[in-house]
């Protein structure tokens, strides 16, 4: 079931890329960094899709999405792995300005001149940064589970970051008990096996040595910055769907002024039943959403 909230008065191949090294931004300060992706090859009459993940994702985490996307006859898809997260490049940097600059360059590099954005989560802040930016290469935008303002206490991201730093295995050791052993280590602070889970999915393994894949010293030194949104005061003039999960409350009421300030043709929906993953809890209601949202053929 879909709730809506007015905020205004076959197989199909997928490939795994990484582009060339771009060039420096314009911006002394930011560097893109060459963002890893996969492509599900769609209708090439219709705009392309890109997807951003959220927080300790990666593109993985939107696979399922792309696939059933362009089965139903979406455009291409591309999922996409931010900075310092899944196989993409690690930086120092860790703000939605940076994040974004990377989804710019990585657009340049494929000749997409306009697209269908779409963001959970920390990478719906970064698809909200790159539509206010540059609102010409945005056909139309969605934002899951996520509004223009701060978010999550930083304190409790701090403290799973803490959690996984101090996490020890020994080399050499198998996977699964490689996984066990982290999963054990990790539950004191982190209680939901759930989360844990996600969590464990950075967990990597290079010649018999564990680590995360993640950069954490980065998002820990920026957690504000990705807890927070940056101040805009042009708004985006696309259409735009916040889809949020009806039993989250990352998207309330009280943020819909600033909704509505910064994307005035803005609709709001709930799933019914959804937390914050709202395409993992709900997945058939999330793509017909979606599919719902999309330009007419």
């Amino acid at each position: 079931m879909l709730l809506r909230s007015r905020c205004r008065s076959s197989a199909i191949p997928t490939r795994l890329r990484t582009p060339h090294t771009p060039p420096a931004a314009a911006r002394s300060v930011v560097t893109a960094v060459p963002l890893v992706y996969a492509e599900v090859e769609g209708r090439g009459d219709r705009p392309p899709l890109v997807l951003l993940h959220g927080l300790f994702g990666s593109h993985g985490n939107f696979q399922s999405v792309a696939k059933a996307l362009a089965r139903r006859g979406s455009g291409k898809v591309l999922t996409v792995d931010a900075r310092n997260h899944g196989s993409s490049p690690h930086s120092s940097l860790m703000t939605y300005e940076a994040m974004s600059l990377d989804v710019q360059n990585l657009l340049s590099r494929l000749g997409i001149t306009k697209c269908i954005l779409l963001g959970h989560s920390m990478g719906g802040k970064t698809a909200m940064t790159l539509a206010l930016q540059q609102p010409e290469l945005v056909e139309r935008l969605i934002s899951v589970d996520i509004s223009p303002g701060s978010t999550a206490p930083v304190s409790e991201f701090s403290a799973f970051i803490s959690a996984m730093k101090s996490v020890k295995i020994p080399d050499g050791l198998s996977r699964s008990a490689a996984r066990q052993l982290a999963d054990h280590q990790l539950s004191p602070v982190v209680q939901l096996p759930q989360l844990r889970q996600f969590l464990l999915t950075n967990l990597t393994e290079v010649e018999g040595r564990y680590g995360w894949r993640v950069n954490l010293e980065a998002i820990s030194h920026h957690l504000a910055d990705i807890m927070s949104f940056p101040v805009f005061h042009k708004p985006y003039p696309g259409p735009a769907l916040f889809l949020g999960g009806s039993n989250s409350p990352y998207i309330s009421s009280k943020d819909y002024p600033e909704i509505q300030r910064l994307f005035p043709k803005a609709d709001v929906q709930y799933i019914e039943g959804a937390g914050h993953i709202v395409h993992q809890d709900k997945f058939e209601e999330f793509i017909t959403a979606v599919l719902n949202f999309l330009p007419p053929p």
